[in-house]
C-alpha cells in the first residue's frame, strides 16, 4: 500500500499531532549539535535509552566536544564505554573522532551520504544525525521504523533482505517530508518505541488503525517479518584471579575476538564445563604456579549473553605466597586495586570483582 499525495500529508499531520502529544523529553533531542547527536545515536546501538542515557551524560562529561574524545587515549574511552558491550562501537566511535577532527577540522559532514562513508555509521546513524542536525531531507529507519511501516503497509519481505530494504526505503522516501524532517524521523521511532511495540500494541487507539494493513487482518505478530537468528555458540571460559602482594594478574585482550581491547584473567577455555581443577593442570603455566601458591574454585556459575555467544564461567582464585616469584606470560602484569579499577574491563569481569570485594 502506497499513499497518495494528500494522504501522506495527511499521515504526517497524524503523526506530527500524536508525536508532540506523547515523546519522551529525551537529552538529544533538545540539541542540533552533530557531535552529541552522534554520540547519543552510537550509544543507543544495541542499548536501551533506560540504560544509554546515565552514558551519554557520562560521555559529555568526560568528553565535552569532538576534540576532547579524539585526544583521549582508547583506554579511557573503553573505560567510560564498560558495560554497554559490543566494544567495537566504542572502538569506532573514538577512530571516527580522530578523523572528524584530523580530516574535517571538527565539523562532521552535513549529508547522510558522506556520513555514511565514516566508521560506525550505517545508514540509518548517518539519516539520523543528516536529519537532526542538518534538516536534510532523508529517512532514519531504524527497527521501530521498519516494524511500523510493516505492520502500516502489509510489507511482508524480510526486513534484512536486500528486497526489503529497497522496498522499506521506497516507502519512507515517499513519506519524509521536505519541511522539518528531522520531527518526522523523530515521530516515526516514537511511535515504533511507544505505541507500534513489538508485542500487544494497543492498536484501538492508534490513530492510523484505519489504514493499518496488521490491524485490518490481525497480523501485528506475523509482521515485520525478519530472519530468525542463527543458533547461539556456548563457550566455557574458566578465569584464574591471580593475586600476589595484594595485587591482581591481569592481560589486555588483544586477539580479534570478543572484548578486544579490555581487561581480564588468566584464562584457560575449555569444550564442555570443567568442575574439577585437575581437567586443566595440562596448563604449562599453571602447572609451575601451582606449588607457590594455593588453588580455590569459586563456587558461583556466571552465565554472560552476547549477541551470538553465551559464555559460561568459572572463577579460580589463586594467592601466591608473599615469598614466591613468578614469571607472568606475555601481555599479564600485575595492578593494585586502584589501578583494576580504573582498568577497561568487561561487565562480567568488573561484576565479579565487586561481588567478591576485590574493588
Amino acid at each position: 500500500m502506497i499513499l497518495d499525495h494528500f494522504q501522506v500529508i495527511d499521515f504526517n499531520k497524524k503523526l506530527r499531532s500524536w508525536y508532540l502529544k506523547n515523546h519522551r523529553p529525551l537529552l538529544w533531542r533538545q540539541t542540533t549539535d552533530p557531535y552529541k547527536i552522534w554520540l547519543s545515536e552510537i550509544i543507543l546501538q544495541q542499548t536501551r535509552v533506560a540504560q544509554g542515557t546515565p552514558y551519554y551524560e557520562k560521555f559529555l562529561l568526560q568528553f565535552p566536544t569532538v576534540f576532547d574524545l579524539a585526544n583521549a587515549d582508547e583506554r579511557d574511552v573503553l573505560r567510560q564505554w564498560q558495560g554497554l558491550g559490543y566494544y567495537s562501537r566504542a572502538r569506532n566511535m573514538h577512530f571516527t573522532a580522530k578523523l572528524v577532527v584530523n580530516d574535517f577540522g571538527g565539523d562532521f559532514p552535513e549529508t547522510a551520504e558522506k556520513l555514511a562513508k565514516l566508521k560506525g555509521l550505517g545508514n540509518y546513524t548517518a539519516a539520523a544525525i543528516a536529519s537532526f542536525a542538518f534538516g536534510e531531507q532523508v529517512a532514519a529507519i531504524d527497527g521501530n521504523v521498519y516494524r511500523v511501516m510493516a505492520r502500516l503497509f502489509g510489507v511482508k519481505t524480510d526486513i534484512l533482505s536486500n528486497e526489503g530494504k529497497k522496498q522499506f526505503a521506497a516507502i519512507a522516501k515517499e513519506l519524509v517530508p521536505s519541511d522539518n524532517p528531522a520531527t518526522y524521523n523523530q515521530a516515526m521511532i516514537e511511535f515504533g518505541a511507544l505505541q507500534c511495540v513489538p508485542v500487544s500494541p494497543d492498536c484501538l487507539i492508534c490513530p492510523f488503525n484505519d489504514i493499518c494493513y496488521a490491524f485490518e487482518f490481525k497480523m501485528q505478530n506475523q509482521l515485520p517479518v525478519k530472519a530468525k537468528k542463527g543458533k547461539v555458540q556456548q563457550r566455557y571460559f574458566n578465569y584464574f584471579v591471580i593475586r600476589q602482594h595484594g595485587k591482581l594478574a591481569m592481560r589486555e585482550r588483544l586477539a580479534k575476538d570478543i572484548w578486544l581491547g579490555l581487561y581480564d584473567f588468566y584464562l584457560i577455555e575449555s569444550t564442555t564445563l570443567t568442575a574439577v581443577f585437575d581437567d586443566l593442570v595440562y596448563d604449562d603455566f599453571l602447572a609451575d604456579l601451582l606449588p607457590k601458591g594455593i588453588i580455590e574454585e569459586m563456587p558461583k556459575l556466571y552465565t554472560h549473553i552476547l549477541s551470538h555467544q553465551k559464555l559460561n564461567v568459572r572463577f579460580w582464585r589463586l594467592e601466591i605466597s608473599e615469598e614466591g616469584s613468578i614469571d607472568l606470560p606475555v601481555g599479564m602484569a600485575f595492578y593494585t586495586e586502584r589501578e583494576v579499577e580504573d582498568l577497561p574491563k568487561p561487565i562480567l569481569v568488573d561484576t565479579f570483582l565487586k561481588e567478591e570485594r576485590y574493588l
